[in-house]
């Protein structure tokens, strides 16, 4: 018999070509639902497979348009925990509303912590996600997480691809710990860009803490989302004398002008995951690079369903 007999994978709308990859790595049929709408806009949904007594993973991202992604993903887990599923596993590799962690004015909601509660209600047992903004967002939860992280991706990509004179920037301090992690690996100096919030969506670049005239200046984030401060950032190196300036980010949301923003930057290369889908855009990002995810996510699936450590996946 298989290791994994009694599998299956379900997704919602979010994202079901990436789903099918996954699905594909492990050497699986993905679940027959049915995830639709009623003429007033209610999300329906029917397991068309007999999930009884079956160890079950939803894969869905809360992805543009987030709160239609969301609730189809508490739907699904609702209908299947109502099918007897045995257990059912929340997949997620991009958290969305990830940002909204702690209570950073008066009279704000922690909606992180919200959206964890409402997963648990729904009837996970566990979940799976990667690069979380905020690593104690796995404390929000009183079930087991599994934070993956995307830079062993990222670093096989880069490695033979860069040289000695490469810089790892952090775009803001909250991101040092990300970057230093990376330039670590690829045993190459660091630089901290120092950058003051003006607002939502709205930040002004201070300082560059390092020396990157004369190098590559490689920044590493894990969200860009309206793309504000990673292209004021690369604006800031380029102007401090860098040769060449690249990017890497696990989660590409690319939202409102975030596009042209890009493709005006001195960027010269984009390097991202496929976590979530390309935006539905007449614009097009220029010398972006897409690396996927999905055996980092089957193999998890895989080590979850058999029981195997997942920990060298963290690595």
């Amino acid at each position: 018999m298989s290791d994994l007999a009694g599998l299956r994978i379900f997704t919602g709308n979010a994202y079901p070509a990436f789903a099918r990859e996954v699905a594909d790595y492990l050497g699986v049929a993905l679940g027959d639902a049915t995830v639709s709408t009623f003429s007033d806009g209610e999300i329906r949904v029917k397991i068309n497979d007999n999930v009884r007594s079956h160890d079950v993973f939803v894969i869905q991202s809360l992805a543009h348009p987030i709160n239609t992604h969301l609730m189809e993903l508490l739907i699904i887990m609702d209908a299947l925990r109502r099918a007897s599923a045995s257990n059912m596993t929340a997949v997620i590799p991009y958290y969305g509303y990830a940002r909204q962690d702690r209570k950073d004015q008066p009279r704000v909601p922690i909606t992180a912590k919200l959206i964890a509660d409402l997963i648990v209600t729904a009837g996970a047992k566990r979940v799976v996600t990667i690069d979380l903004h905020a690593g104690q967002i796995q404390g929000f939860f009183n079930i087991p997480v599994d934070h993956l992280y995307a830079a062993p991706v990222l670093l096989n990509y880069f490695r033979g691809r860069i040289s000695n004179r490469t810089i790892v920037v952090a775009p803001d301090a909250g991101g040092v710990e990300r970057a230093r992690a990376f330039a670590k690996r690829l045993n190459l100096e660091l630089a901290i860009i120092d950058k003051r919030r003006e607002g939502p969506n709205q930040t002004k670049v201070v300082n560059v803490i390092g020396e990157v005239a004369g190098h590559d200046a490689l920044l590493i984030d894990d969200i860009v989302d309206t793309a504000g401060t990673i292209t004021q950032a690369a604006d800031a190196v380029s102007a401090r004398g860098a040769t060449r300036v690249l990017l890497a980010c696990t989660h590409p949301i690319f939202s409102g002008s975030a596009i042209s923003r890009l493709n005006a930057s001195p960027i010269d290369e984009i390097v991202v995951t496929n976590t979530i889908p390309p935006r539905g855009t007449t614009d097009v990002c220029k010398n972006l690079t897409t690396l996927s995810v999905a055996p980092l996510i089957g193999e998890a699936i895989k080590r979850i369903h058999t029981g195997v450590s997942v920990t060298s996946l963290f690595l």
